[in-house]
């Protein structure tokens, strides 16, 4: 990977009153925030590690501007669709902020050298600067690592020992970053050259469940749509509400009960020619599409996702607003599946993973 220096813009604590509500409103009122002086600009180059303290553990990556190219260049791995509209929707943002305010997130195998000098880097310094975000229990640290010879060993090191990286969280930002530089690019400015990322090893990484609750119980009943289950799934009632315990399996919530639900042989059987074989597919394909006729999940409005993080009671708690509605609780997405998946240029259904940590809005920003 080619990632280079930069100045970073980051916030002027002193004026932030509450870093809940600051983080919240940065995305899109960075411009006004910045005319007002609520950042600040490093005064020389340097590549930044960022690091998230939660109740449970402790996040570590680094922060770059990474040549857009190796996104081009299929270098940067994706494993999602993007929506034209939304890439307008950040296009417009983009242009209008003149900035990246928040890094995309990206994933490699972990590499000992670069870790080492991370985390020796760490333990030598104090950070740049950090904060307390109360609302979520987290502390944000940053570290500047301005030092020139320190800096190209390490875009040597991601040069030799990190041919590509995978897309965590940003596939729009980092579509339309694209966008951006082709079309500046017929005009001759090349500024926007670069993307902000933070690179995260996959040590550092959590993949959580993504989940669903699907309005579809207009035109099939509870007990109907059950017969057309027991066809595909075999079927246990549980006593309390769960989440899946193993690959292949899912939770259901309808009618107010919990089942656990286990594909068939059969089903596996018939999707053992794919090279991944994820449940997110399958549910798609086997439930959504053949029992409650929603031909496209990228689209179709009856559906809403839920982060794994929020439980089941938030499942349970968008369910019971409505009797047309069912919910779906998914086993997370395997790692290695997932880098499978973007290896060999295929795409999985939207909102398939939650991944942990989450970058904040505003809390290091590339300028443009």
């Amino acid at each position: 990977m080619r990632i280079n220096p930069f100045q970073a813009v980051y916030p002027n604590f002193d004026y932030v009153a509450s870093t809940d509500t600051f983080f919240n409103t940065v995305k899109v009122e960075y411009s006004g925030y910045r005319k007002s002086g609520f950042f600040h600009k490093t005064p020389q180059e340097g590549l930044y590690i960022y690091q998230i303290i939660t109740k449970e553990r402790t996040f570590t990556g680094l922060v770059t501007a990474t040549d857009i190219r190796d996104y081009k260049d299929d270098k940067i791995k994706k494993h999602e669709n993007t929506l034209t509209s939304k890439e307008q929707q950040q296009l417009n943002l983009l242009i209008s902020r003149n900035a990246m305010v928040k890094p995309v997130l990206l994933t490699y195998p972990g590499v000992k050298s670069i870790n080492k000098i991370i985390n020796s880097y760490i333990k030598k310094n104090k950070p740049y600067y950090s904060c307390e975000i109360p609302g979520e229990k987290q502390t944000h640290k940053v570290w500047e690592i301005a030092d020139g010879a320190a800096i190209r060993e390490i875009q040597n090191l991601f040069k030799k020992e990190v041919p590509k990286s995978y897309i965590a969280d940003g596939h729009h930002r980092t579509s339309t970053s694209a966008l951006l530089y082709e079309r500046m690019k017929k005009k001759g400015d090349k500024k926007y050259d670069q993307l902000l990322a933070v690179y995260f090893p996959v040590s550092e990484l959590e993949v959580h469940d993504y989940n669903r609750v699907v309005e579809g119980l207009e035109d099939c009943t509870p007990t109907m749509f059950m017969v057309k289950m027991g066809q595909i799934f075999d079927i246990e009632i549980l006593d309390e509400p769960a989440k899946p315990e193993n690959k292949h399996e899912i939770t259901l919530f309808i009618n107010r009960e919990w089942y656990k639900l286990t594909w068939k042989k059969s089903v596996l059987k018939e999707y053992q020619k794919k090279k991944v074989l994820l449940d997110a597919n399958m549910l798609d394909e086997k439930v959504l599409r053949d029992i409650l006729g929603i031909t496209d999940v990228r689209t179709d409005t009856r559906i809403s996702y839920v982060e794994g993080p929020k439980g089941v009671d938030a499942v349970r708690s968008q369910v019971i607003k409505s009797r047309y509605r069912i919910g779906f609780c998914l086993y997370p997405v395997d790692l290695k599946d997932l880098m499978k998946v973007a290896d060999n240029g295929k795409t999985m259904p939207p909102k398939s993973t939650w991944f942990e940590p989450r970058v904040k809005n505003g809390m290091i920003i590339l300028e443009l």
